[in-house]
């Protein structure tokens, strides 16, 4: 049998960029480096890098807010309870803060409740409705979670509570019966952003409620709440999610992390990177990403992510702080979970997985269910091929995360499923790049053939080459600690890479540290740099190219520059 493995030989290719739009860029001050980087990610107006939250669309572009502010000033007016039912992972805790948070400014009266993975699974369900009644709200709002919930929305609406769905996932076919939804992806929306997080719905939502509340007199510019506020939390979420980074979430999570760096973050995001040993004012995407994010969700993986959004609602700085050592301890105990999963992922596709399949399905009886999706993502990295991990559930179920590669839509492709084998799966929902789903163990063979079958009908053997996407060289002249400084400060994530550089250097000395990652000095046209290859014990070629990220690494309090080695190949 022929074994997937990750891939020895990996195809460095250059961006391409609009020539034109890096001129058009460098012309109205932007270095050329910048312009180039910018061009190669489809940037083309000065304006499109302008940082200001006065460029972001207007809320009114919203389909459903106008309906959607009218039931929240009526409840406030009224003083009508109002229960969040937020999602379990960190856009659900960012969005479910972000909603509490502004709400309380406005003056409603608001609770959450969150369902928990492992006893309710996903959404606004019928059994969350039931729960949810005995707080006896009028209206329910959804945050990152609702636009499938048909059958909870009626039965929330059966009991006579009102619901406001604020969701961005993508709809089904048939949405919730409610005239109040407020999600960029239905039908007919105007708002540009398709990609924003479910935390941005729930701060547009609250920037549309605030307007509404002035117009009827009951704030002034100068006596409304400050908004600005929850731009912390709103920037974690949408790097959290991972979701991609347009001009609207860019906004965001550039002023949310000017915040941060102004030391005006919340309580909890302060005690986050505390714990995590980051410094907030030097805060990048990188940290809500890799430090933050992962310790929010670890919560929702493992345990119950209400401990995540107590964090975030706290204005206690011990109590944050306490929070934040318990979702730390939980993190570690995910991170070895996730380790042995893997390796026991890794060892069933050696098994069980030939060469020629073009997608990745496994499951083993003894996973967990919380972990199904960084599992799910790590084996995507490895492989390049759309990857399904299964956990057991309740009752004979299956539990599924998916993770997919450019150029297959996860959902649309479980959409196809779904159509083409309507039993196979009792629900699912998500993005492009990733999705939730459910099925009965018994049908586990049977979706794993159609999945792999419209994998092999979508995918060209092009898509699942493996490569690596470089911005090409770094001009020596451009080399300081200014470029530098801003490369690692600027906002990059998913769909805005951060950059990738290549060049051909001399290895002057190499040796290991830490028993799994290669310490180099580099020369290139005569200057000395120094670069780490993490997780690569090979020895490196001689002379080599190399794909590397420009760093800046900090010891004993002095900066230096460092090249960080992704990939290298032989010259």
């Amino acid at each position: 049998m022929n074994e997937i493995t990750p891939a020895k030989t990996v195809a460095l290719h250059r961006r391409p960029f609009d020539v034109a739009a890096a001129r058009a860029l460098q012309a109205s001050g932007t270095s050329p480096l910048f312009a180039r980087l910018y061009a190669a990610r489809g940037i083309a107006q000065p304006s499109d890098i302008e940082w200001k939250l006065s460029q972001l669309p207007p809320p009114s572009l919203l389909k459903g807010i106008d309906a959607v502010c009218e039931r929240l000033v009526t409840a406030i007016e009224k003083r009508e309870r109002i229960l969040i039912v937020a999602d379990y992972d960190a856009d659900g805790a960012t969005a479910c803060a972000v909603g509490l948070r502004g709400l309380r400014l406005m003056g409603a009266a608001v609770s959450y409740i969150v369902p928990n993975r492992f006893e309710f699974g996903y959404g606004l369900t019928p059994e969350i409705v039931s729960l949810a009644a005995h707080e006896s709200p009028k209206v329910i709002v959804t945050v990152d979670n609702g636009i499938a919930s048909v059958d909870g929305v009626a039965a929330a609406r059966k009991l006579g509570i009102d619901v406001v769905v604020t969701d961005h996932h993508l709809p089904g076919e048939t949405l919730p019966d409610t005239p109040t939804i407020v999600n960029p992806n239905q039908p007919g929306c105007a708002f540009p952003s398709k990609a924003i997080a479910g935390v941005g719905v729930m701060f547009y939502v609250l920037l549309a409620l605030r307007s509404r509340l002035r117009e009827r007199g009951v704030y002034t510019a100068e006596t409304q709440p400050d908004l600005n506020a929850l731009l912390d939390l709103v920037s974690l979420g949408t790097v959290a999610d991972v979701v991609p980074l347009d001009g609207v979430n860019r906004r965001l999570v550039e002023a949310g992390l000017r915040r941060m760096r102004d030391g005006r973050a919340n309580a909890g995001v302060n005690a986050l990177f505390e714990i995590a040993k980051r410094d907030v004012k030097k805060a990048t995407a990188y940290d809500l990403g890799f430090m933050l994010g992962p310790r929010v969700n670890a919560a929702g993986r493992l345990d119950d992510i209400s401990l995540g959004i107590e964090c975030l609602i706290t204005d206690n700085a011990a109590r944050a702080a306490e929070i934040a050592g318990e979702l730390d301890r939980l993190n570690r105990e995910r991170k070895s979970i996730e380790s042995g999963m893997r390796e026991e992922a890794d060892q069933l596709i050696t098994a069980s997985i030939t060469a020629e399949q073009k997608s990745i399905v496994v499951t083993d009886p003894t996973w967990h269910q919380g972990v199904v999706g960084i599992v799910a993502g790590r084996l995507r990295e490895a492989h390049h091929r759309p990857t399904i991990v299964f956990a057991p559930g309740d009752d004979g179920e299956l539990k599924g995360s998916g993770r997919s590669i450019p150029g297959f839509h996860m959902r649309d492709a479980l959409d196809l499923v779904s159509k083409r084998g309507p039993t196979l799966m009792r629900k699912f929902g998500g993005h492009a790049m990733a999705a939730g789903l459910t099925i009965d163990e018994a049908s586990f063979a049977a979706f794993a053939a159609m999945f792999e079958q419209v994998a092999n009908e979508w995918l060209t053997p092009d898509q699942l080459e493996q490569r690596v996407e470089s911005d090409g060289s770094f001009a020596l002249a451009e080399f300081d600690f200014e470029t530098a400084e801003a490369l690692h400060r600027h906002v990059w994530g998913q769909a805005f890479p951060a950059p990738l550089f290549d060049d051909e250097f001399t290895v002057m000395d190499s040796r290991i540290v830490g028993l799994k990652h290669t310490k180099l000095r580099l020369k290139r046209e005569g200057r000395i740099f120094d670069a780490i290859r993490f997780g690569c014990t090979d020895a490196p070629p001689q002379p080599m190219r190399a794909a590397y990220r420009v760093s800046l690494s900090e010891y004993q309090g002095t900066q230096r520059l460092e090249l960080i080695v992704e990939r290298w190949w032989a010259v």
